[in-house]
Formats: structure tokens, sequence, C-alpha cells
């Protein structure tokens, strides 16, 4: 930095420091523009894929809700199970039976 401001130094070579620093900055802003683009892009598609996830996951529980709810209506004298632990079981409709 003490070249530049040394009174030996010819105009002509401060100009093209003058001109070259500013190149510099001119490329360093541009670069910044495009990684912010790049970085905004990428959150866009991260947002798109997880709301196509979150859409087909919704999708499939509805499907599985309606089967359950056809099964359940299909056949009245269905029993249901639900295992509470181990090989324990818990069964629930036999007393409709009656």
């Amino acid at each position: 930095m003490d070249r530049l401001t040394n009174p030996k130094l010819n105009m002509t070579w401060r100009g093209l420091a003058t001109i070259a620093a500013g190149l510099a900055t001119t490329a360093a802003i541009g670069l910044a523009a495009v990684l912010a683009l790049v970085f905004a892009a990428s959150i866009v598609v991260i947002a798109l894929v997880a709301s196509a996830l979150l859409a087909v996951a919704g999708l499939a529980l509805r499907a599985r809700r309606a089967r359950m709810a056809r099964a359940k209506s299909s056949d009245p004298g269905l029993i249901e199970a639900h295992q509470v632990g181990g090989h324990s079981w818990v069964a629930y409709g036999y007393e409709r039976r009656r």
C-alpha cells in the first residue's frame, strides 16, 4: 500500500491500479450475486421436494384410512385385535355377535 502513496509513483500506474481495483470489486459483486441466486434456487428446490413428499404422504394416509374403513364395513362379523406387547393381544368385536 505504501507504493501507491509514494510521490515517485507516476500517475499512469496509480490509474491502472484504481481501474484494476474497480474491476476486482465488480467481479466480486457479480460472483456474490450469482452465488446468492444459486443458493436461493436450491432452497426453492428443497421446498418443492418437501411439499411433494408431504403430498404423497397425505395421499398414502388417506388411502390407508379408506382401505381400513372398507375392511371394517365389508365384514360386520370381523373381530379386531391389537397387539399390546409381546405375545399379548386384545380383541374387540366378539361381544357384538351375541
